[in-house]
């Protein structure tokens, strides 16, 4: 009885982990991205601060606008079925640039050795996106099939 239970809630896992997953990076990058753009950002003295030692020959509600347009693009892009990949990619310069501020920005992200401050813990969740963003390409398409079948991947 406990065996069934188990192996017929593993299945539920298994089927439901990817539509979450897509689900998840949606709401976190559509609303967060959204945020910026309406102007409500609790990120935006942080976005700043970054803005003011990287890009500051951007006007800076022009880059803030763009910055919160490309989350909510990231966003949309997980919910369709075959553009994870491109998702995927939208992703690895987003997570840079949030990264940038642990070395770029360290009084903002620690309040002492090792204890970061609300902006740091912020950044640092994002290491779970990251986590996700593998699943994810680990579980797309060709890739898993081809993985599967022990095939080589062919360049595309």
């Amino acid at each position: 009885m406990l065996t069934s239970f188990h192996e017929a809630f593993m299945r539920l896992m298994k089927r439901i982990a990817i539509p979450l997953v897509r689900i998840s990076f949606f709401i976190v990058y559509f609303y967060f991205g959204l945020l910026k753009v309406l102007g409500y950002s609790p990120a935006e003295i942080i976005v700043k601060e970054l803005w003011s030692n990287t890009l500051a020959f951007i006007p800076f509600y022009n880059f803030l606008n763009i910055f919160g347009c490309y989350e909510m693009l990231i966003g949309i892009i997980f919910l369709i079925p075959g553009k994870e990949r491109l998702a995927l990619y939208l992703l690895i310069p987003h997570m840079i640039t949030t990264f940038g501020p642990v070395v770029l920005l360290p009084k903002f992200i620690w309040k002492g050795f090792m204890v970061p401050s609300l902006a740091g813990q912020y950044i640092i969740k994002n290491l779970v996106i990251v986590a996700l963003g593998i699943a994810v390409a680990a579980n797309i398409g060709d890739f898993r099939k081809k993985m599967k079948a022990g095939e080589q991947l062919k360049e595309e």
